[in-house]
């Protein structure tokens, strides 16, 4: 049976939870497989620690729970209408023979992008959730069905990779290595490229790659026909540089606006408090700089040292020291 499912942050959850005499069931640690609409997949990259190793950041919406055995009162499923589902977050990281493959498509290459055609379609990803299930009320009349609870874990940062999800996305890069003439794109099954059986098969061998004929003639390519290549990958390491910097930046400034999060506290509450004060100091220090400047114009300049030497000579010229050698007063 499939039912339509709310989240644990939901109010009713904790309502449901306090009311006396309610029949519920707790599972914890479900093994479940999420169906996600895919709305956007970026290419990005690790830090220098890492060697800035490609990874693909997907974001999409929450369509559905499908627990891996059956729930109370033969629950198979939970659904969530368009617009009502938690967004979702994922990781997809490449090992390092889909890596060789990448890099035999044109990874360095400018016009190296992410395939259109994943998006937009559901995929399945792999999760773990908590579910509460409230048993229906009475004697279950016609029309009246359970309710389950959901909370999916690390649903802002799941972990995928070709072993957990079955899905060998390098394969779906278009070819960029010659000319960026793209190679013929693999059509995409509409159910969002899910394996339909436990091993995995890429859909091109190492042959129809050309990976050994291309990787001999970068063996035996000489100095001069290499350095260009050399260029071309420092150019691009320095746009990779860039594009984690733009990142983080970005990542920082969504922190900050993101209630809830220790950058969005920080600068609510401390640099908000920080800003004030410091204004505040200003106003109270701007009289007084001030008064300090009026008192500096007001007194009169210091005497240079041809006006102090006047001064002593005309001093001296009022003494008269007789011829005892004492000194008296000038007449």
């Amino acid at each position: 049976m499939r039912t339509a499912g709310l989240t644990m942050n939901d109010v009713w959850a904790h309502r449901v939870l306090r009311e006396p005499g309610v029949e519920t069931h707790r599972l914890e640690g479900v093994t479940a497989q999420l169906g996600v609409m895919v709305e956007s997949l970026d290419l990005k990259h690790r830090g220098k620690e890492m060697n800035y190793r490609p990874y693909l950041h997907l974001t999409g919406e929450l369509r559905s729970v499908t627990p891996a055995r059956v729930l109370p009162f033969g629950i198979s499923q939970v659904t969530y209408s368009p617009g009502r589902g938690e967004k979702v977050d994922a990781f997809y990281e490449f090992d390092d023979q889909q890596l060789v493959v990448l890099a035999s498509k044109g990874y360095f290459a400018s016009g190296f992008a992410v395939p259109e055609q994943v998006t937009g379609i559901e995929w399945e990803l792999p999760a773990t959730a908590d579910m509460l299930v409230l048993a229906p009320s009475g004697a279950q009349t016609d029309g009246d069905i359970p309710v389950v609870f959901t909370q999916i874990h690390g649903i802002g940062g799941l972990e995928i990779d070709l072993e957990s999800s079955g899905y060998d996305l390098a394969v779906y890069f278009a070819d960029h290595s010659k000319d960026g003439v793209p190679r013929a794109e693999a059509v995409v099954d509409a159910r969002g490229l899910k394996a339909r059986s436990d091993a995995v098969n890429l859909l091109f061998s190492e042959d129809e790659l050309g990976l050994d004929i291309e990787v001999k003639q970068v063996v035996g390519a000489p100095a001069s026909a290499a350095a260009p290549v050399a260029d071309g990958i420092s150019t691009r390491l320095r746009q990779i540089e860039a594009e984690i910097a733009a990142e983080r930046e970005q990542y920082r400034t969504e922190r900050a606006s993101t209630q809830g999060t220790t950058e969005n506290l920080y600068r609510e509450r401390v640099a908000a408090a920080l800003q004030t004060a410091e204004e505040q100091n200003v106003d109270l220090l701007e009289p007084v700089t001030q008064e300090r400047e009026s008192r500096r114009r007001a007194a009169k300049p210091a005497p240079g040292l041809e006006e102090r030497k006047r001064r002593v000579a005309q001093h001296a010229a009022g003494l008269d020291f007789g011829e005892d050698g004492e000194r008296g007063l000038g007449s």
